[in-house]
C-alpha cells in the first residue's frame, strides 16, 4: 500500500446500527490521513445520522430503486458515473457483500480493499486489488461492534485508541426534534424515556404488552413519561402499546426522519429497547440505555457499562444465535424474560442517573 491518500471512500451497506459501527473507522482513517477527503458510502436514507460528522467529506447514498429495468439501470448508472467522478484512490469495503462489491470496482479506484469470500465467490474476489483474510479481531478494551469495520482498515495500518461509536447532531435536527417533543409538553430540561420496542427481526423482538406494563411502572413510581420510536411501518404497533398504556407516553414512530430521530435519543434520559439500531444510537450520543437481548449475542456487538445495560433470560441456551429457538422466529428466552426484572434495571440506572443530577451532572459517567 503506498501512503499519501488524497481522495478515500468507505463502503459501508449495512444496516442503520452497522452505520453507527462505522464511525470510530471514520475517524480511525481521519487520524491516519488527516489531508485526505474521506467519504462514505451508506443506503438510503441512513446518511441522515451522518452528515454532521466533522471527519467526514461527503456522504454518499445508494437506493434500491423500485420501477421499471430501465429506470433502475439508469439510476445505477448515475450513482456509478457519480462515483467515478470522485475519483477516489483508495476504496475500502466494510461488508462482504456483492453489492458493495461490485459498486467499489465501478469507481475505478486504483486501489480497493475488501473481504476475501471464500473460492466459491472467486469472481468477487477479483474485484479489489487487495483482499482480506479472516480479519484479526482485537480484545476489549476495543468496542467489538466497532471492531467489525475496523479489523479491516486495521490490516492496512489504519487504527484508532478511541473505538467508542460517536454521532454528530445536525443543529436543523436538532431544533426539529424539540420542535416535535414541545407538542408533547416537552422540552429538553424535562426527563423522558426513548422505548424502542422493535426490531427488524422478530425473534429479537419481546412482547409488546410487556413495554404497556415497563411504561406504566416508570409513570406511576418516577413520573417519567416514554416516547416510543420506531419505523412508519411501526407506528401501527407502537399505537397499540400505548393504548394499552395507563402512564403517560405518546407515539413518535415513524413522524421523524433519522437524523431528528438520533436528536430526541440525544435528549432523553433513558433509552429502553430491544437489539436494535437505537441502543447503538443511544451508546453513540451519550445516552444511558438497557437492551433486552434473546438469542443474539450482545458481546459481539456491544459493551456493557454504566452507560449502556443489558438484560437476558438466565438460561442455559443464551445466546444461541438462532432465529428463534430451532430457527422457528420465537424465542423462548425472551417469553421468559419477566417484565420485572427489566422495571428493575431501569430503575436502577434511573436511581444513579437521579444521582449523578444531583451531583452536577448531566448524564451518568461510564465506568
Amino acid at each position: 500500500m503506498r501512503d499519501g491518500y488524497r481522495n478515500i471512500l468507505l463502503v459501508q451497506l449495512g444496516d442503520i446500527g452497522d452505520v453507527v459501527l462505522t464511525t470510530p473507522t471514520i475517524r480511525a482513517v481521519k487520524e491516519v490521513y488527516p489531508d485526505a477527503r474521506v467519504s462514505v458510502l451508506v443506503r438510503k436514507p441512513f446518511g441522515d445520522i451522518l452528515l454532521a460528522d466533522p471527519n467526514l467529506f461527503e456522504v454518499v447514498e445508494s437506493e434500491k430503486t423500485r420501477g421499471t429495468l430501465f429506470h433502475n439501470l439508469r439510476e445505477y448508472l448515475r450513482l456509478v458515473n457519480r462515483l467515478q467522478q470522485a475519483h477516489y484512490d483508495l476504496v475500502i469495503d466494510l461488508r462482504a457483500g456483492d453489492r458493495g462489491a461490485i459498486l467499489s470496482f465501478c469507481t475505478g479506484a486504483r486501489e480497493r480493499i475488501g473481504r476475501y469470500c471464500g473460492d466459491k465467490r472467486f469472481w468477487h474476489n477479483f474485484l479489489f486489488t487487495t483482499t482480506v483474510r479472516e480479519p484479526q479481531a482485537a480484545p476489549l478494551p476495543v468496542h467489538p461492534g466497532a471492531d467489525q469495520s475496523l479489523r479491516i482498515v486495521r490490516f492496512i495500518g489504519i487504527d484508532t485508541e478511541d473505538t467508542m461509536p460517536r454521532l454528530y447532531i445536525n443543529p436543523t435536527d436538532q431544533a426539529r426534534a424539540t420542535e416535535l417533543l414541545s407538542g408533547y409538553g416537552l422540552t429538553p430540561a424535562n426527563r423522558w424515556a426513548t422505548i424502542n420496542p422493535f426490531s427488524r427481526w422478530q425473534y429479537k423482538e419481546w412482547d409488546h404488552g410487556n413495554w404497556s406494563q415497563v411504561i406504566d411502572s416508570l409513570w406511576s413510581k418516577h413520573k417519567l413519561p416514554s416516547v416510543l420510536i420506531g419505523s412508519k411501518e411501526e407506528t401501527s404497533a407502537a399505537e397499540s402499546i400505548i393504548k394499552g398504556c395507563e402512564g403517560y407516553s405518546f407515539n413518535l414512530a415513524g413522524k421523524t426522519t433519522l437524523g431528528e430521530l438520533v436528536a430526541i435519543i440525544s435528549m432523553s434520559t433513558l433509552n429502553l429497547g430491544v437489539d436494535s439500531a437505537a441502543p447503538h444510537i443511544a451508546g453513540a450520543v451519550g445516552t444511558p440505555s438497557l437492551t433486552i437481548h434473546g438469542p443474539s449475542d450482545w458481546q459481539a456487538w456491544r459493551v456493557a457499562d454504566t452507560l449502556q445495560k443489558v438484560i437476558s433470560a438466565n438460561i442455559e441456551c443464551v445466546p444461541c444465535n438462532s432465529k428463534g429457538c430451532n430457527n422457528t422466529g420465537t424465542s423462548q428466552c425472551l417469553i421468559q424474560l419477566k417484565t420485572e426484572a427489566v422495571v428493575e434495571m431501569a430503575e436502577d440506572i434511573l436511581r444513579k442517573i437521579i444521582k449523578q443530577e444531583v451531583s452536577g451532572h448531566h448524564k451518568l459517567i461510564p465506568d
